[in-house]
């Protein structure tokens, strides 16, 4: 590694940069790497969210100064960014700031085209190997924001302070915010223009519609990896389908499951050449796992993009349930998948799905309006800084109640020798409180 990398490389590492993405692997880690090709993924196919394609647009010069960064440390001699032909503003935006080595992709709007796997088989023709990584074929994977984020630490010595989301679904004013980490998502919502519908009669969801986790109660904080804030009617499908308890999705799995194959038949991973079957893991599941051995293991290399239970089943099962209770057990067993890569299905371009389809099947046309990005900076008077808020070992605090901190301050250290990355204080104020999973700080 070049004294410039390994400078890139600290620099990411000291600023706490993760990837926005939402799995939020540390930064410093792919920039240590060796890539032939360092791809941007801009896709931002989750319905409703419009993240990555307002900051592309206006931050474009800050992106293509984190690709050339990110090539720089990681060696990649093609810059790739992906992004969908709707994205007009983004691609105005970055096609003259562009290097000779740097290219724009356009993408189909498609589902799960922000799946890396998938984005990178369209971008480069490369597909990852199941149970593999990107860097198995010579690709390194950067969200957007992951980037702006990397030019800011390099250029600025700035820590990761701030997330921009999306705040949408069944609120007043949709709205694409930059808000403190740690502020509570209920003042984005009210930053939104609040609810539309009645408060007892909402529940929310942490991130897209598809992939999204359910939020138990607003005052969690926003973190580097919070993808969006969507508010729905407690009654919506969506929310239905996430509140179902384990024993009946396995029990309606055993009762009305007809092996019709099409979750399968339109699942991403199967469609690239993974092994992975959904259908084939409801029959083992049904029947105490009496299938080839590595029917069971191929659920490790699911995606969860959610295909498979929103869109697919026609009698309302959720295959991807059942792969994640599959992936706990067997990773808690320390098992791992190994499989060949077979040909992508001849019928992988007609089986990924539009957005526009999956938006009418999932019942969310009335929630899909524009969230302009504001411009408007909250000020929270208290702030909730997780300690884990990425893949790794969670940081450690290095502040105290009573002290005084500084917008940009460290309060949370990498453990050494592990994988993980600082935190920092997102406003001025006192620290109010340190507990095992936070620092809670008061302006």
């Amino acid at each position: 590694m070049t004294e410039t990398a390994r400078e890139i490389v600290q620099k990411v590492f000291r600023a706490g940069v993760v990837g926005a993405g939402g799995a939020g692997f540390p930064t410093h880690v792919k920039l240590g790497a060796k890539a032939e090709i360092y791809l941007v993924n801009g896709a931002e196919c989750e319905p409703l969210l419009k993240t990555d394609q307002q900051l592309a647009a206006r931050d474009a010069a800050l992106l293509v100064r984190g690709l050339s960064l990110g090539m720089e440390a990681t060696g990649a001699k093609e810059g790739v960014v992906a992004l969908k032909a709707k994205y007009h503003e983004a691609i105005e935006a970055l096609t003259p700031l562009l290097s000779p080595n740097m290219r724009i992709h356009i993408l189909k709007d498609v589902y799960p085209a922000g799946d890396e796997v998938l984005a990178i088989w369209m971008a480069t023709g490369r597909r990852v190997p199941p149970g593999g990584l990107p860097l198995d074929i010579g690709v390194v994977v950067g969200n957007v924001q992951s980037l702006i984020n990397v030019a800011r630490a390099v250029d600025d010595d700035a820590p990761v302070t701030h997330r921009t989301l999306t705040v949408t679904g069944a609120v007043r004013q949709p709205a694409t915010l930059t808000l403190p980490i740690g502020a509570p998502l209920s003042e984005a919502v009210e930053l939104a223009g609040g609810l539309s519908i009645d408060e007892k009669d909402a529940a929310y969801i942490d991130g897209g519609p598809m992939m999204g986790k359910l939020l138990g109660a607003l005052d969690a904080p926003v973190t580097k990896t919070t993808g969006g804030v969507i508010a729905l009617p407690a009654d919506h499908p969506l929310i239905r389908r996430r509140r179902a308890d384990m024993r009946s999705i396995v029990n309606a799995a055993r009762t009305v499951c007809e092996q019709c194959m099409l979750c399968t038949e339109l699942c991403p991973r199967h469609l690239i050449g993974h092994e992975l079957s959904p259908h084939l893991i409801v029959r083992s599941v049904n029947y105490g796992h009496v299938a080839q051995p590595s029917v069971p293991l191929s659920a490790l290399t699911c995606s969860e993009c959610g295909v498979c239970e929103a869109y697919a089943c026609p009698v309302g099962i959720s295959p991807m349930r059942l792969n994640q209770a599959l992936k706990a057990r067997l990773r808690a067993e320390g098992a791992r998948y190994e499989g060949a890569l077979r040909p992508a299905d001849p019928m992988i371009e007609g089986r990924l799905l539009p957005v526009s389809r999956l938006v009418a099947r999932l019942g969310l046309a009335p929630y899909n309006r524009a969230a302009p990005l504001s411009p408007r900076t909250h000020e929270p008077k208290r702030v909730t800084i997780r300690l884990r808020q990425h893949i790794g070992a969670p940081a450690l605090a290095c502040v105290k109640p009573g002290e005084a901190v500084r917008r940009g301050q460290c309060v949370g250290e990498a453990p050494a020798g592990a994988l993980g990355v600082p935190v920092h204080a997102s406003i001025d104020g006192v620290v109010a409180e340190v507990n095992p999973d936070a620092v809670v700080i008061e302006r």
